[in-house]
C-alpha cells in the first residue's frame, strides 16, 4: 500500500477509533508496568527499608531477588482490563468531539482540537483514576492486599467511593493542558502540510506536496 493510499483511508469510522485506541492503551500500560512498580514504590515518601532505591537497576535487581519478578506486575490485571476501554474512550469521544466542534467553529482547528481533547481527558480520567488508586496500592512493597478486589472491596469499605476519585482533579490538571498544546505540534495540517496526491494536481491546490 503505497503513502497516498494509506493517508486516504476512511478514518470517520467509530469502531476503528475504539479498537485502535483500546489496543494502544493496553500495551502502553502493560509494556511499562515493571517500570510503572518502580516509579510507584520510588515516590513513596518515608519507604521501608527493604524497598529504598537509588537507581532503577537497584530496584529491579532487588524487587527480582527478594520478592520474585511477579512483585513487578501485581495489579497489571486491572489494569490491562480498563486501559483498553479508557484509551477507546478517550479516542473515540476525541474524534467524534472534534468534528462536531470543527463544523461549529471552522475558523479554529486549534480551539476544535483542545476542546475536543480537554472532554476526552475528562472521561478518561474519570475512567481510569479508579484504576490508577488499586493500580498503586497493589504495586507497594508489602501490600496489605491479596489481590484486585480485595483492595477494591477493602477501599471501598474502609474509606469510600471518594478515595478512588481523590487525585481526580491533580490528574485533570495535568492532562488537560496536553491537548491544548499538542494538536500545532503534532497534527500535518496545522504545520502547513497539505494533502499528499500520486500524481499533479494543478495550481487549484496552493498546499499541495506533489
Amino acid at each position: 500500500m503505497g503513502e497516498a493510499e494509506y493517508e486516504s483511508l476512511p478514518t470517520d469510522n467509530l469502531w476503528q477509533h475504539l479498537l485502535a485506541g483500546g489496543m494502544a492503551g493496553i500495551m502502553e500500560h502493560c509494556f511499562m508496568y515493571p517500570v510503572d512498580c518502580v516509579k510507584t514504590r520510588m515516590m513513596v515518601l518515608q519507604p521501608s527499608p527493604e524497598a529504598k532505591y537509588r537507581s532503577l537497576y537497584e530496584a529491579f535487581s532487588k524487587i527480582i531477588k527478594t520478592e520474585h519478578t511477579r512483585a513487578l506486575f501485581r495489579g497489571i490485571g486491572v489494569v490491562a482490563g480498563g486501559a483498553g476501554p479508557a484509551h477507546a474512550l478517550y479516542f473515540s469521544c476525541y474524534e467524534v468531539t472534534k468534528k462536531y466542534l470543527t463544523k461549529a467553529n471552522t475558523r479554529s482547528t486549534v480551539l476544535a482540537q483542545g476542546g475536543a481533547g480537554a472532554i476526552a481527558t475528562l472521561i478518561h480520567d474519570g475512567f481510569m483514576n479508579p484504576i490508577d488508586v488499586v493500580k498503586q496500592r497493589m504495586q507497594m512493597y508489602s501490600s496489605p492486599y491479596r489481590g484486585v478486589f480485595h483492595c477494591v472491596s477493602s477501599v471501598y469499605q474502609t474509606e469510600g467511593l471518594s478515595a478512588f476519585y481523590r487525585s481526580y482533579t491533580t490528574q485533570l490538571t495535568m492532562n488537560i493542558p496536553f491537548p491544548e498544546h499538542s494538536p500545532p505540534v503534532v497534527d500535518p495540517s496545522l504545520r502547513g502540510e497539505g494533502p499528499r496526491h500520486g500524481g499533479s494536481c494543478g495550481k487549484d491546490i496552493p498546499d499541495c506536496r506533489c
